[in-house]
């Protein structure tokens, strides 16, 4: 079985319109929210996003008002969603991500608790997808060994592929 790893910008694609929306929606769709990892910070990080497109006009305050009613609903609040919060051994860990393929903290936080995960998913035949349209984060995971799904390039195919993979 496959479980995925969404990053903010790939959160945020579920409750506000833009490139990849279609596939992020496929993804909750036919995807048990208990197969969906992140971040516990990425919560901020994509209320961040939410700011960032009412203030730059991307967004009305009403859409913006409606996305973060919605995400905390339906992804903040729901217990069966894997909220990780990096241990301390995971954060010294990824000190060597950011020197070796300069990523900023955050990413690196996110990347190394989903190579921890993926490494404990592999012990019992599954194994996690890393979902983001950020290309350096990304470009990191597929580095580092773990599948990756882009929803602004990749396609539904693929997705399809990887939600049916057992």
């Amino acid at each position: 079985m496959n479980y995925f790893w969404l990053d903010a910008n790939a959160i945020v694609k579920q409750y506000a319109t833009e490139i990849g929306t279609p596939l992020i929606n496929h993804l909750f769709t036919h995807v048990p929210l208990n197969q969906m990892f992140c971040l516990f910070d990425s919560m901020d990080e994509t209320r961040h996003v939410f700011v960032r497109k009412k203030n730059g006009g991307i967004i009305t305050t009403t859409e913006f008002n409606q996305a973060i009613q919605r995400f905390e609903i339906e992804f903040i609040r729901r217990a069966d969603v894997k909220q990780v919060n990096p241990t301390q051994d995971q954060k010294i860990a990824s000190r060597l991500l950011i020197e070796v393929y300069s990523i900023n903290s955050t990413d690196a936080y996110i990347l190394q608790c989903a190579i921890d995960e993926a490494d404990k998913l592999r012990t019992v035949g599954d194994d996690l997808i890393f979902v983001s349209s950020d290309k350096r984060p990304l470009a990191v995971a597929q580095k580092e060994g773990l599948l990756t799904f882009n929803p602004q390039t990749d396609n539904q195919t693929y997705l399809d592929n990887l939600i049916n993979s057992s």
